[in-house]
């Protein structure tokens, strides 16, 4: 007769036990839904020509521009070489997994872009482009071209500034 008592009391138990973990787990799900909590992650921001990556944590559904702009901002923050600007529209944001040759859309998630390592990069204007191809070119090699790029640069800093 005891046994039997007994054994009826820990089933019940059980089943008390299950009911509250049951409950337990719709509580939290149906909470985290109410209370708008969205998950988070550690992405790492690799800064072409940087001295090191950027680490901070983003919720999945950013878009592309809003961690643009955040890596822009703690890497003003932190004194970086070389210097980028707080212009989002003037940095591309590539995925470093190397499947994807096109870099991330601004209006895109940040989740899209499949990975956690991300390599950040300034546009080139297409000044910088043609006198990049200048400079390559094995026919133009000579010591004017070495002064004539640091001179426009200068030249279009002066621009920018005053």
């Amino acid at each position: 007769m005891i046994p039997s008592i007994i054994s009826e009391k820990l089933m019940l138990f059980g089943q008390k036990q299950k009911e509250k973990k049951n409950n337990k787990e719709r509580n939290t799900i149906n909470s985290s839904a109410v209370h708008g909590r969205r998950n988070r992650f550690l992405i790492i921001v690799n800064v072409l020509g940087g001295s090191g990556p950027i680490k901070f944590v983003v919720k999945e559904d950013d878009s592309v521009a809003g961690v643009i702009g955040t890596a822009l901002k703690l890497y003003a923050r932190e004194e970086r070489l070389p210097v980028l600007g707080y212009d989002v529209n003037q940095c591309l944001l590539y995925p470093s997994n190397g499947g994807q040759e096109a870099a991330l859309g601004p209006s895109e998630m940040i989740a899209a872009g499949g990975g956690r390592n991300f390599l950040l990069c300034k546009k080139q204007s297409h000044q910088e482009m043609a006198d990049d191809a200048i400079m390559r070119s094995p026919k133009n090699r000579c010591w004017k071209t070495f002064l004539i790029k640091p001179l426009r640069k200068i030249k279009s800093f002066v621009r920018t500034r005053y």
